[in-house]
């Protein structure tokens, strides 16, 4: 097939997902035609060494990318973003009618910071079958002040048209198909597809001496938390957890974030002695560090927006077989439950996370093995980039098959008349 893709963000980006989505669909045998950004995430400013431009495209192997100006978002500010939003739709609307025109089917990944260039788009395309792709069903991030309901209505409005021109949605969760459909799209055209992890970094690995003098001091029970320190986590829940145990286990923080002194200070007040921070490493560096603890740790604040996410930790954790514990609720703890890869609770409750870290420090290292190999088990069935791309692959053929038939329904209408 030949196969576009609309995506904000893609590679050099942090844009994991749609990046290895196309090259998959170009190793096996497409043509794949990407059409973003020059890259500028998360600092607002283009990196080194790119100067946005009209005319700049890049080929490999079946896959071309072209690269359209837009807004530089600077401090990152919501009006900035919006500014970004709206720029990119215009630039990819003038672009894409004429480099997406003969395209088969269009894949769209589409965050809320794509709604206006999607809906832009389409009405350039015409008829071109879709499947979009949604990650978040609104994020929520426009202006504060006046105007905010106003570019917050147009912004949903922009995400519901592409929602029903559509011939099929890839959501990343259950709870996310149901709030899809519950506000307009048609049931039968939404599928889950599970997200999938870099796999070339994460895969189960042995601890390196270095690894195990980073993370462990003693033969406590280490839990492990990697990745952002900010406001969706919550991670007082954990440190009021951990203060709770005292010397029966550890609390390993890997990484950084807004609201790490907040975090810092709240265990230095509780004089937890057995949280302890460690700077953020690189995701080369990660499977080792997994492989020294003893159980990766996932913490979600109990929002309802956060009911319908997965953080990618979770599939980076299970791909490296690590068994988890998991401080969240909806998908994430049904997930981890349903794998049995390892003990969930309720959110943002300290007393119940600290049962399941009591627990799990007590139950024996074969069963926590065990936990680890069918949590890969589940990665590599459910959530795998084999399979994801699988799922994908088979919902732009049916969408551009089903393309196809109308439109020789409609040639075979014009010529009847004729």
């Amino acid at each position: 097939m030949r196969i576009g893709i609309l995506t904000y963000h893609f590679p050099p980006e942090p844009a994991f997902l749609p990046g290895s989505l196309a090259e998959e669909l170009a190793a096996r045998g497409h043509e794949v035609r990407v059409l973003t950004g020059f890259p500028d995430y998360p600092g607002g400013h283009v990196y080194p060494g790119w100067r946005q431009r009209w005319h700049h495209e890049s080929r490999s192997r079946g896959l071309t990318v072209r690269r359209v100006p837009r807004y530089r978002t600077g401090d990152g500010g919501p009006r900035g973003r919006l500014a970004s939003w709206l720029s990119f739709a215009t630039s990819a609307a003038l672009v894409g009618r004429r480099y997406l025109a003969d395209v088969d089917v269009l894949y769209v990944y589409q965050p809320p910071d794509t709604a206006f260039a999607s809906a832009a788009l389409l009405r350039r395309l015409g008829r071109v079958p879709v499947v979009l792709h949604v990650p978040d069903l609104w994020a929520g991030d426009v202006p504060v002040g006046a105007e905010e309901d106003r570019w917050a209505a147009r912004a949903r409005a922009a995400m519901l048209r592409t929602y029903r021109a559509a011939g099929a949605i890839a959501v990343t969760t259950p709870s996310l198909r149901d709030a899809v459909v519950s506000v307009g799209a048609d049931a039968d055209r939404v599928r889950v597809v599970l997200n999938w992890t870099e796999e070339r970094i994460f895969q189960p690995a042995t601890a390196s001496s270095a690894a195990r003098r980073l993370v462990r001091r003693d033969e406590r029970c280490v839990f492990m938390h990697a990745g952002t320190i900010g406001p969706r986590q919550g991670l007082e829940t954990a440190v009021r957890a951990a203060a709770a145990l005292d010397s029966s286990m550890d609390l390993v923080l890997v990484g950084s974030g807004v609201d790490e002194r907040r975090v810092r200070g709240l265990a230095a007040e509780l004089g937890a002695d057995n949280v302890r921070f460690v700077e953020r490493r690189s995701p080369l560096d990660m499977p080792e560090l997994y492989a020294a603890a003893d159980y990766q740790l996932v913490v979600l604040r109990d929002l309802p927006a956060l009911r319908s996410t997965v953080p990618a930790k979770l599939q980076a954790a299970l791909s490296c077989g690590s068994p988890v514990v998991a401080s969240a609720g909806g998908d994430t703890a049904a997930l981890v439950e349903r794998a049995r890869a390892g003990l969930s609770c309720p959110p943002e409750d300290w007393a119940s996370l600290a049962d399941r870290f009591w627990l799990a420090a007590h139950i024996p290292a074969s069963a926590r093995a065990e936990m680890g190999r069918r949590g890969r088990e589940a990665y590599l069935r459910e959530m795998s980039l084999s399979a994801g791309v699988d799922r994908i692959e088979g919902l732009l053929r049916e969408v551009a098959a089903a393309g196809n038939v109308r439109q020789n329904l409609n040639h075979d209408r014009v010529s009847h008349n004729a």
